[in-house]
């Protein structure tokens, strides 16, 4: 134990810089204690979009960013970036197989319009039997184009349960119009069928909170700081527990870019101007960080560090983490050069069939060709706290939660200092 104590502390002590020295005594382990369990904490609710939870962290996250001395963004009146989605819930599905009505506890339906049907060739009926495949059915089948009719045979009631919570909770539209998909459980493959469905639309606001360093000499260029502040909210209890904390995804993350404001603030010498942004909505489909992207001109943005669940300790152990499409740019080759002397190492992403750069909020303006990459250390293929009401804050490690801030501030230093210019991501084609 006292040999961890001692590599954390004298992690940043490296000689002949004030960096290391200034990092430690500004960056201090007990803050970020604070800032993380009260993000994480019950009276959050789990911070679920369009919640009183998240309205509660959106008010903390903005008095941090006041306290810290941030300017808003230009074109905000305050902290808040806000703007609106469209709900859409279905309502009143009735499907009817042979004549007879399926019992509405068997039915779910996605949809973004109302819609009737009756049995024709441009409904593509799909019969899910097997758990272990039903990924690639469902996939196959969506490709089609068709409007579909998903049965499940009743061995999936499980599976089911889950497709018809998400329905019921109705989902996020983007704009235009998605062919309904309709499931069903436990029936046998009708001869003739009915189906109708209706919708309810509402408009609700979604708030990003951005805080902003003007640059000294370059203050046309951005460097971003980002994470998401959402999570799920209330979900299905587990031992009595139903609130899903999101400690450490990704209460972590806003851990961070919160303390790095600080510390950025402090020290008062950054030539290229720096934006910190808790994104919202990230788990729903990463709404907030889209919204950003187009409203911030993307060819100024210099680097965005987004920085998704810190808590623990990476595969490769202590003082370490890694980089999302690590090869796509110089981005970390320029961040291990900054910590040169220090204990500390980046590494690419070793979770490449998970599509983590694809998996977070740096993916919406990697699309538009910004050096955007995730910092991460989570373990994520055994992590067994994901996305569960387990992740809490007693499930981290807040000395390497302090060490990955610590370590993100130094390895910026050359970017922020307009020293250094990651290479672009080639932009993705529409």
């Amino acid at each position: 134990m006292k040999i961890k104590v001692w590599i954390a502390a004298a992690l940043f002590a490296a000689p002949g810089t004030s960096f290391g020295q200034d990092v430690n005594k500004l960056i201090k382990e007990a803050d970020v204690e604070r800032v993380i369990k009260t993000l994480s904490a019950d009276d959050m609710q789990g911070r679920g979009t369009f919640t009183p939870g998240i309205e509660k962290a959106a008010g903390f996250i903005e008095a941090e960013f006041k306290a810290a001395g941030l300017a808003p963004m230009p074109g905000n009146k305050g902290y808040r970036q806000t703007f609106s989605q469209t709900r859409v819930t279905p309502v009143n599905p009735k499907v009817v197989f042979d004549g007879k009505t399926v019992s509405d506890e068997k039915v779910a339906v996605n949809t973004s319009a109302a819609f009737s049907w009756k049995s024709d060739t441009t409904i593509k009926v799909v019969n899910l039997t097997d758990e272990k495949n039903y990924r690639m059915q469902l996939g196959t089948a969506m490709r089609s184009g068709k409007k579909l009719l998903v049965i499940f045979n009743a061995s999936m009631a499980d599976l089911f349960k889950r497709f018809r919570e998400r329905a019921v909770k109705g989902s996020i539209s983007s704009g235009g119009q998605t062919q309904p998909t309709v499931y069903v459980l436990g029936e046998a493959e009708p001869k003739t069928f009915e189906v109708s469905c209706e919708v309810k639309t509402e408009e609700l606001p979604l708030s990003n909170i951005v805080g902003v360093i003007p640059g000294k000499s370059k203050p046309n260029e951005y460097v971003v700081f980002g994470g998401h502040y959402d999570h799920l909210g209330i979900i299905k209890p587990m031992e009595g527990d139903s609130i899903a904390n999101g400690a450490d995804d990704d209460a972590s993350g806003t851990t961070a870019v919160i303390e790095l404001a600080k510390y950025y603030k402090k020290l008062n010498n950054n030539a290229r101007t720096l934006v910190f942004v808790a994104f919202t909505a990230e788990e729903i489909g990463g709404f907030g960080s889209r919204y950003f992207a187009e409203k911030i001109n993307p060819d100024q943005v210099i680097a965005l560090f987004n920085i998704e669940m810190i808590g623990k300790a990476a595969k490769f152990g202590e003082n370490s983490a890694f980089i999302t499409g690590f090869e796509r740019s110089d981005f970390g080759p320029i961040l291990q050069r900054n910590l040169e002397g220090t204990a500390f190492k980046f590494y690419p992403d070793p979770y490449p069939e998970q599509n983590l750069f694809y998996r977070s909020d740096n993916a919406s303006l990697a699309a538009v060709g910004v050096p955007a990459h995730t910092i991460s250390t989570d373990q994520i293929p055994t992590d067994k706290l994901y996305h569960t009401v387990k992740d809490e804050f007693s499930s981290l490690d807040v000395k390497n939660i302090t060490a990955t801030i610590r370590a993100i501030a130094l390895s910026s230093k050359s970017i922020i200092a307009g020293q250094d210019t990651p290479t672009r991501i080639p932009k993705l084609e529409r």
